[in-house]
């Protein structure tokens, strides 16, 4: 697996299990896979020697990012190495310019866009679809990195003379955000989970909702329908996690991401085969798992670095949040990162499950939030010597 960080240690997790060993290609011995799996390479994604290393020897090459070169990724193809997804599918979830034209081209439901590379061009397509527009750099972003939204042609033109080239989006009038998220193998069976509700803030994952509350069943299946359809065109191997826009009219394709996802974490606990070991059987042209759901209703919450990353932290620690974590909410499950603290940092994750969306979601989201930077909800108040 190229890339050392949570996803591959996670998915190192569930290799474990199926009698597989995950060779990870880590820029540091402090990543968060490098910590926990014995064969790690050391070397950069941009580096083809290092691709090569890793590659060495390997059933198959898979990723936890998109951001390997196209062409290094062709270059292990040419030379007899198994990669999964295969550049020509990787590419779309690597350059959201081939991902709009592919989009185009099959007639699928997405945003109003536009390649721009000078500010007449953003004025025209402002001109046409309204104030304010979304920008965004092709390649390179994730988490809301790469992501801008300009009210006029002078912010435009700034962000045209840094990056060149970009994609002009129009603003969507968002319902809320979606994901949807199947696997597929080399053979084309294909399994997918529930559509589910994430619930960002400032491009950054909080929470996600399994199943997506409310959502019509038809537009469920209309999602999950749309998915597979993406999956089986660009010849997708592995997870497939299709983002949408949720509109009064349906739903939007935003992004791709060919990997385990955010959006699927909740699968470890949550449903009969997570996305982790789903995405192994995928590569390795094992039969798929089932994807049914363990309870009615799960919610993931995510720790993000808070307080507690602060100089002057004076709360408790984190192994005693740990511990009072573990007491207050014994059926609550804690999956830490193993990364160093800083604000806003993506730490760890919490997954809940249960019958009602509210008491879950509550346990969840205050669960993730001490664990974070110490604060107790108020409805969940506990005496942090006696939890």
């Amino acid at each position: 697996m190229v890339g050392g960080g949570q996803l591959a240690r996670m998915t190192h997790q569930a290799a474990i299990a199926l009698g597989q060993s995950l060779r990870v290609l880590s820029t540091g011995t402090g990543e968060s896979a490098a910590l926990v799996a014995a064969d790690v390479v050391l070397g950069d994604h941009r580096d083809l020697d290092a691709l090569r290393r890793v590659a060495d020897g390997a059933t198959v090459v898979t990723f936890d990012h998109e951001h390997v070169p196209t062409e290094h990724l062709h270059a292990l193809e040419e030379a007899g190495h198994r990669v999964a997804p295969g550049p020509a599918a990787l590419v779309h979830a690597q350059d959201k310019l081939v991902l709009r034209r592919a989009l185009t081209e099959a007639g699928e439901p997405q945003p109003v866009w536009a390649e721009v590379s000078t500010a007449v061009g953003v004025a025209d397509f402002a001109g046409a679809h309204g104030w304010p527009v979304v920008l965004k750099t092709p390649r390179g972003g994730y988490d809301g990195k790469g992501v801008f939204v300009v009210d006029d042609v002078d912010a435009a033109t700034a962000l045209l003379d840094r990056f060149g080239t970009l994609l002009a989006e129009q603003r969507v009038p968002l319902v809320r955000e979606l994901a949807a998220l199947v696997a597929r193998s080399p053979l084309g069976q294909v399994a997918a989970w529930p559509v589910v509700e994430t619930v960002q803030r400032d491009g950054v994952c909080h929470e996600v909702l399994a199943p997506a509350p409310g959502l019509d069943d038809e537009l469920a299946t209309a999602a999950q329908e749309l998915a597979i359809r993406i999956a089986e065109r660009l010849g997708v191997v592995g997870l497939l996690a299709v983002e949408l826009f949720e509109t009064a009219d349906g739903v939007l394709v935003n992004e791709l991401a060919m990997r385990p996802h955010n959006s699927g974490h909740w699968t470890i606990e949550g449903s009969r085969t997570s996305q982790f070991e789903q995405h192994l059987r995928a590569v390795l042209d094992y039969p798929l798992g089932v994807p049914a759901m363990t309870a009615p209703v799960v919610v993931m919450a995510n720790v993000l670095g808070g307080a507690a990353s602060e100089e002057g932290w004076a709360g408790p620690g984190l192994d005693e949040r740990v511990h009072h974590l573990m007491a207050h909410w014994p059926d609550v499950k804690l999956h830490w990162y193993g990364k160093g603290q800083r604000p806003g940092r993506k730490l760890g994750h919490v997954t809940a499950l249960g019958d009602d969306l509210d008491e879950v979601r509550a346990r969840a989201v205050a669960a993730a939030r001490y664990l974070a930077d110490g604060v107790v909800d108020p409805a969940f108040a506990f005496d942090e010597e006696h939890p």
